[in-house]
């Protein structure tokens, strides 16, 4: 079984993602023991941010890093569990709301798909980046 990053390649939709992660040199992170759970915005999801946006947190690693760790959680939440949370803690530090009313959202942004299991974790497919306050 891949790991996360190897399972976000191969789909290929997640290209801007995995661009950002190797920018912020998360690679060996999401790569590493785990599990991680990852709220993984697709190409869609990012080409809806403004103009510009992706470029420039491509340059500003700090910030980079603060926005792709804000969509990982420690552990393995499948969606089985994810249903019986209203917040989970993030690996950035700040807690995502999690909202179960219709369909599951993570903030502002939709889970389109869930349960991409990895060898050290899964992936839930979001269709907003969701950015930390």
């Amino acid at each position: 079984m891949k790991n996360i990053v190897e399972t976000a390649i191969a789909a290929g939709s997640f290209k801007t993602l995995v661009a950002a992660v190797q920018a912020a040199g998360l690679v060996e992170t999401l790569k590493g023991k785990g599990p991680f759970t990852v709220f993984a915005p697709t190409d869609e999801a990012f080409a809806k941010l403004p103009k510009g946006t992706v470029e420039s947190l491509l340059k500003d690693k700090a910030k980079l890093t603060s926005i792709l760790t804000y969509h990982v959680v420690s552990g393995k939440v499948m969606s089985k569990d994810v249903m019986n949370l209203k917040k989970a803690k993030t690996v950035q530090g700040q807690d995502i709301k999690i909202d179960t009313k219709s369909g599951v959202k993570v903030n502002n942004a939709n889970v389109v798909k869930a349960d991409i299991e990895a060898s050290n974790g899964v992936i839930h497919v979001i269709d907003t980046v969701i950015l930390p306050a």
